[in-house]
């Protein structure tokens, strides 16, 4: 079953979706599913998510099985927003002085460099021992997470977290999507303690799953994977400093599970494209993309956790941009090939 009421005509295409995660660059996919959601012809079968993305997808999937599109649009519209106001009060915030700038990336608090040396020299448990985390009441007010356990709930959702013990990737489904969940998936270990579910402990997980693509190879019927990027896989200067270093080593470690799975993904479309598949034990897959990386890599590290109302609508509004231009040029070939060269991007 698809998000969409008329998603058995033949007209209707059907994708499934990979979010990643990255803070608040994570409002660009916002824009980008807001666009989606607009789209009549377009539904949506699986989700993937990681951190940030996990967050958007427990908002898209909630509005989508209590009100349809439209309820998804709400749903990601205030979780936004409630992200936004939460954080208002925040030191890492931008000042009055950085809001009236138009280049976002230098809306950096002076409050961010000491807080990055703080995280640095002590960890979430030294300075942050009653473990609050603010996410926690804002996934809890925008989204029942009763809905998303129910039978009837029209995507299946994948949720990607990071098992600190054993380095392995943890995938929660349909019965187990909690706001803990949620909350593993965006676990930033310099920021947060680890987040306890069954007696294990899980860290964000963009480390090993950013987002993780087999739940929807294995799980959905339908072939195409739209991946929704907010970490840039490529920039065209070498950091210098170390905040740039830094930031340059957390882009490739989040991006490296992804362009694993690529490879896997690129050596099997050649076996079946070469008719050495000869029973339907391997399908194909077709892969899309919407990104900007020209927009992510001119981003301060900074921005990651500059929830500014001005900032998170500027963002998703460049989302809503990106999406409206793939639509032009890419809805007629979902289903039939990928719009992305494999190879060129990923390998």
């Amino acid at each position: 079953m698809t998000a969409k009421k008329d998603a058995a005509s033949s007209s209707v295409k059907t994708v499934n979706l990979a979010l990643q995660g990255g803070g608040a660059h994570g409002a660009f996919t916002w824009g980008v599913l807001d666009r989606l959601l607009e789209e009549k012809k377009l539904a949506f079968e699986g989700v993937s998510a990681t951190s940030a993305g996990a967050m958007n997808a427990a908002a898209l999937t909630y509005g989508l099985t209590l009100g349809g599109c439209e309820g998804a649009r709400e749903s990601l519209f205030d979780l936004w927003q409630g992200i936004s106001q939460a954080a208002q009060y925040s030191p890492l915030q931008s000042s009055p002085i950085d809001r009236m700038l138009k280049d976002y990336s230098l809306r950096i608090s002076p409050a961010f460099a000491i807080f990055d040396l703080m995280t640095r020299i002590m960890s979430p448990y030294e300075f942050n021992p009653m473990n609050m985390n603010p996410l926690r009441d804002v996934l809890l007010q925008t989204v029942d997470f009763d809905v998303l356990r129910r039978a009837d709930c029209p995507i299946k959702l994948f949720l990607s977290a990071t098992n600190v013990r054993t380095g392995k990737v943890r995938i929660f489904a349909r019965e187990e999507i909690t706001a803990q969940a949620v909350l593993a998936s965006a676990c930033l270990p310099f920021l947060f303690q680890a987040v306890e579910i069954g007696g294990e402990a899980y860290w964000d997980g963009g480390y090993m799953g950013n987002p993780a693509l087999f739940p929807l190879i294995y799980n959905c019927q339908h072939p195409d994977i739209l991946i929704v990027h907010v970490n840039p896989l490529n920039r065209p200067d070498v950091p210098r400093t170390a905040t740039e270093i830094m930031n340059r080593i957390n882009e490739i470690s989040f991006n490296s599970s992804l362009m694993r799975e690529m490879r896997a993904i690129s050596f099997v479309t050649k076996l079946v494209d070469d008719g050495k598949i000869l029973d339907d034990s391997l399908k194909r897959i077709y892969i899309h993309a919407i990104n900007d990386d020209k927009l992510m890599s001119n981003l301060g590290v900074a921005s990651k956790l500059n929830a500014d109302w001005g900032f998170l609508i500027h963002m998703r509004d460049a989302g809503r941009a990106k999406a409206e231009t793939w639509l032009a040029e890419n809805f007629a070939k979902i289903g039939t090939e990928s719009t992305v060269d494999i190879h060129a991007r990923y390998l």
